[in-house]
């Protein structure tokens, strides 16, 4: 089967796109992109191509049920309990680095006991995490396992006579060497151990075991790849495989929103205001190109002042009971303003929420200078997942445009990326991408020069 690839190398994270020869989607993966892009790039498209057999697994499944009665209800179980292994076997090499790290500092059997404690929680706690019904906290597993780990390290740092300190520097050395790693998974061991954990037992399990096989017998043949995103530079594809962020993210929106004319996407680098046609060619843009104030790194930069999750900023903002006015969204200087508001009383939800709001109004005259909300509004990127973000920019829209559609896709982050995988798929049908308007606009930037003259020069003393 032939199939087509569009990769979205963000600053934050790295998407990956899978499609098959009709334009579906066959696999979705993500990873945190981190200090290794080429790393970041390669455990993305592995897990696209997991996914895809998940997807292929799932179309055989459809064909011949087999023992399987509630086919949604089990394919819901399966992909957890593909993510549980998964999740387990991460954990297990970062409880490997994290006692290799330990012990080689001064910290000893100290250390042991407390990972022994920490390891043993977060294991526990996996089952909760991907159980039947359990919604996700985050794609990563560094924000899954982070804040947790940093929450058990408070309590059980004092019971070994260890700082919290220490136990964190432990994390966050290990987290960079498991995340810049490949992991080695075995996909059809990961796969039978889902089915029999989603059926109940690997007696049931036996009978798919065809379904399996051919799943994974598909040949998918990687046609075409095309690369997007802020570290789109870095990837390894001829140049006219590569396209800007405007591009996919412009084409992205429309093929998931038909109707869409206006697409805001904020990134971790930077915040993008495009307004597209009918057909999803970019007509318009605007984008903060100088520094990330009011994007994703922003967020992250408060979520590690405040030893949280970034998954966690948006369900703590929506608790707030009133909205701090923030000043700037600079984020050299964000942990100092965070802590300049706490210690004037202010209680950190409230502070969130102002946040919040006024990343949206930086995002907002970005829009207004693009031309506007017209029709339709497309929200992507990782932040349209933040719901205090999202209703504080709708709260936004409404003040200043009236009432507007706006969508927000659960896969909005994925909208680069799929831009991609149909500007590949259409490369292999012999279509010519557009113009390019964030290179034509890079060309067209003047560029001052000094103007000679031929006037005689004024007096440095004025004239007399």
């Amino acid at each position: 089967m032939k199939c087509y690839v569009g990769i979205d190398l963000g600053s934050t994270t790295t998407k990956a796109i899978v499609l098959d020869e009709r334009g579906d989607v066959l696999g979705r993966g993500i990873t945190n992109s981190r200090s290794n892009y080429d790393v970041a790039c390669e455990v993305a498209r592995d897990e696209a191509f997991v996914d895809a057999r998940m997807e292929l697994f799932r179309r055989e499944l459809q064909r011949a049920p087999g023992p399987v009665d509630d086919v949604a209800t089990f394919l819901e179980a399966l992909r957890q309990g593909f993510r549980h292994e998964q999740h387990l076997r991460l954990l297990a090499e970062l409880e490997g680095v994290c006692r290799d790290q330990g012990g080689r500092s001064s910290l000893g059997a100290r250390a042991g006991a407390a990972l022994d404690e920490i390891f043993g929680e977060l294991r526990q706690e996996a089952h909760e995490l991907f159980g039947p019904g359990s919604r996700p906290r985050s794609d990563f597993f560094r924000d899954i396992a982070g804040g947790r780990y940093m929450s058990l390290a408070e309590t059980v740092a004092p019971r070994h006579g260890l700082e919290f300190e220490a136990l964190l520097g432990l994390y966050d050395k290990s987290i960079i060497t498991v995340e810049n790693h490949v992991p080695d998974l075995v996909l059809r061991e990961l796969l039978e151990q889902a089915v029999a954990r989603a059926l109940g037992g690997e007696g049931r399990a036996s009978a798919l075991a065809g379904t399996v096989e051919r799943s994974l017998a598909v040949e998918l043949e990687e046609a075409a790849t095309v690369g997007t995103g802020y570290g789109r530079a870095r990837l390894p594809f001829a140049r006219e495989f590569i396209r800007s962020e405007i591009l996919c993210h412009g084409l992205g929106a429309h093929a998931t929103f038909p109707e869409t004319r206006t697409v805001l996407d904020i990134g971790g680098q930077d915040t993008k205001a495009i307004q597209v046609d009918g057909r999803g060619v970019v007509q318009s843009f605007q984008m903060n190109d100088r520094c990330a104030a009011g994007c994703g790194r922003y967020l992250g930069y408060i979520a590690d002042e405040m030893n949280i999750g970034l998954h966690q900023l948006g369900p703590l903002a929506m608790k707030a009971t009133r909205t701090v006015r923030i000043n700037s969204t600079c984020t050299v200087f964000a942990g100092a303003e965070f802590r300049d508001r706490l210690a004037m009383g202010q209680s950190r939800e409230d502070i969130l929420a102002g946040l919040h709001r006024a990343i949206m109004l930086r995002a907002m005259s970005l829009i207004a200078r693009s031309g506007g909300v017209h029709d339709e509004f497309t929200f992507t990127g990782g932040v349209a997942r933040n719901e205090a973000a999202v209703k504080a920019l709708m709260e936004l829209v409404r003040e200043n445009y009236g009432e507007r559609k706006l969508n927000i896709s659960p896969d909005s982050i994925y909208t680069g990326a799929l831009g991609a995988a149909l500007f590949a798929l259409r490369s292999g049908q012999g279509e010519e991408a557009p113009p390019d308007p964030l290179e034509a606009a890079k060309k067209a930037k003047p560029v001052k020069k000094a103007q000679k003259s031929n006037e005689p020069k004024a007096s440095k003393r004025g004239a007399r």
